[in-house]
């Protein structure tokens, strides 16, 4: 029977995607947990898997093609198939709505018909547990314990990646590990079937099948739930196969994107080894544990020169690039932003030379390292709980002023501007800042940034200084009533106590909503800033 695969919505704004990579060629096998595609969404790039088997028998949507989403992205079903009713649109509306209402119903409301019959005697089966007050679903990082093995009470069985960490599993029986209900990488709801301890030899396949969430016995197996439920239609007769050219992937690497398993990431942080470094042996590439452990540092030659495309003399040329989620979502979002919101701006320049030997002092201590942005967002955060009325926010039918300093840094990447939130920044230490900046700044750049991450921030700031440029204007992130632009520290003479002398300066521009932030009370805050930037020994009091 095939299964109709449609653009899955991967994130809450989402409205299409673009295929960043096929992992997946047609006519290739393909098993339940197996990584189709890679989809470039408008926040990230995400890895997609397929939670059905059979051969690819279609590709509805090419490398770098974009669709909406809930539109046909590939067919799964048996070799030889006949799938032109599904490529014409041929499925009943009748039908269409039972396949639908079917894929979602919640696992509660499964059901069979089987007889009950109780578990054999020592039999324990062990479902997905909930780890955190917020845990929906749980995914396999690595199983710790294979089937065949005896387990003892307070063995860690697995390590659970949950919402918002990995954490150890352990047993609390004792037995041998008679089947795994989920493989490395694959995620399930909680409660689903994890594994089944019980007496060596006992045979638990009727259990496994039977298995069903919350209900005393036989129990119907629980799937892992894709992000978007994709339709099951039913075969046709007449064969005929479809034929679609694809690319095959041998490398880790796809366009820039890397491969690897949730265990190879945490190892390679831990580690402190970069994923691009490390060939892969697993699937298509896939960097896997193995190869995280006995990955042995190399030097890698690398050019940053460019070499700009050669063009006959006097001949006109282009390229033309279509526009990322992510480019589409920034136009959409910041054109919003500029025509809703009325900006005003407020300039400018703070003596910097209390600041330069601060940071020289500071950076002397062992291992501590911080940079004038963390400086600056640690100032911004002081002097925004002294003025909720910039750390504030814009909404339809009230204004929020909020207790709390979470503050957006923008970041660079290649396909526009990401802005991960050091959140509580006001009570957080200039290192630790620094830290959080520099993590942030680093998942941004490899697409790694979850959505919490770039949630939630009360004002923002966007530092062009490390490119020499000495003073820009930016457009407001909203809902925010107001943004930074920090320039270059620049040498230059300057007037102090009646003689010039050498100094050296930095501009700032504060972009303020007039809805929000009236022009006194921008000035109030830029002068409590320059305070703290002159002065920042008063940042650690």
């Amino acid at each position: 029977m095939a299964e109709v695969i449609n653009m899955p919505r991967l994130s809450d704004t989402m409205e299409e995607g673009t295929v960043a990579a096929w992992l997946k060629n047609v006519g290739d096998k393909i098993e339940e947990g197996d990584i189709l595609a890679e989809i470039e969404t408008d926040k990230a790039t995400m890895e997609f898997e397929s939670f059905y088997e059979g051969t690819l028998l279609y590709i509805g949507v090419q490398e770098g093609e974009t669709t909406e989403v809930d539109k046909l992205l590939a067919i799964i079903g048996e070799a030889g198939e006949d799938i032109s009713s599904h490529l014409s649109g041929d499925i009943k509306n009748e039908d269409k709505e039972n396949v639908i209402e079917s894929a979602n119903a919640s696992p509660q409301d499964v059901s069979t018909d089987a007889k009950s019959e109780a578990l054999p005697e020592g039999v324990i089966v062990v479902t997905m547990p909930r780890l955190s007050d917020t845990m929906e679903e749980g995914t396999v990082a690595t199983w710790l314990k294979n089937v065949g093995d005896e387990v003892e009470e307070g063995d860690i069985l697995a390590e659970i990646e949950t919402d918002k960490a990995t954490m150890e599993f352990e047993s609390f029986q004792s037995g041998t590990l008679l089947y795994v209900g989920l493989n490395e990488g694959d995620s399930a709801k909680v409660d689903a079937l994890l594994a089944i301890i019980g007496p060596a030899g006992t045979d638990v396949a009727h259990i496994a099948k039977n298995f069903k969430v919350g209900g005393d016995a036989p129990k119907v197996e629980v799937k892992p739930e894709p992000k978007k439920e994709t339709p099951k239609v039913a075969a046709v007769k007449t064969p005929k196969t479809a034929t679609k050219p694809a690319v095959s992937v041998t490398t880790n690497t796809a366009n820039g994107r890397i491969f690897a398993s949730p265990l190879a990431k945490k190892m390679a942080e831990e580690k402190g080894i970069q994923l691009a470094q490390v060939n892969g042996s697993g699937e298509n590439g896939r960097i896997v544990k193995k190869d995280i452990e006995n990955f042995t540092p190399v030097s890698i030659a690398q050019s940053s020169s460019t070499v700009a495309k050669f063009v006959p003399s006097g001949q006109e040329d282009f390229d033309e690039v279509a526009n990322s989620n992510m480019r589409k979502a920034i136009a959409k979002n910041l054109a919003k932003s500029k025509f809703s919101a009325p900006h005003y701006y407020l300039n400018v320049e703070f003596d910097m030379e209390n600041a330069m030997a601060f940071r020289a002092q500071y950076n002397s201590l062992p291992e501590t390292k911080i940079s004038y942005n963390d400086m600056i967002v640690k100032a911004c955060a002081l002097a925004l709980r002294q003025h909720p009325q910039v750390n504030s926010q814009w909404f339809d039918d009230r204004m929020q002023l909020n207790n709390h300093v979470h503050i957006g840094v923008a970041v660079a990447v290649p396909d526009g501007l990401l802005v991960p939130v050091v959140k509580f920044a006001n009570e957080q230490s200039l290192t630790q800042i620094g830290a959080a900046v520099k993590e942030y700044a680093g998942k941004a750049r490899n697409k790694k940034l979850a959505l919490d991450e770039m949630e939630g921030s009360t004002f923002t700031i966007s530092n062009l200084g490390m490119f020499g440029i000495e003073s820009f204007t930016s457009i407001i992130n909203q809902p925010n009533s107001a943004i930074l632009s920090v320039g270059a520290i620049v040498a230059k003479p300057v007037v102090k106590n009646g003689n010039v002398v050498a100094g050296n300066t930095m501009k700032l521009t504060l972009a303020c909503d007039h809805r929000t932030v009236d022009g006194a009370t921008g000035a109030q805050f830029l002068q409590t800033l320059k305070d703290y930037i002159e002065n920042p020994v008063t940042m650690l009091v």
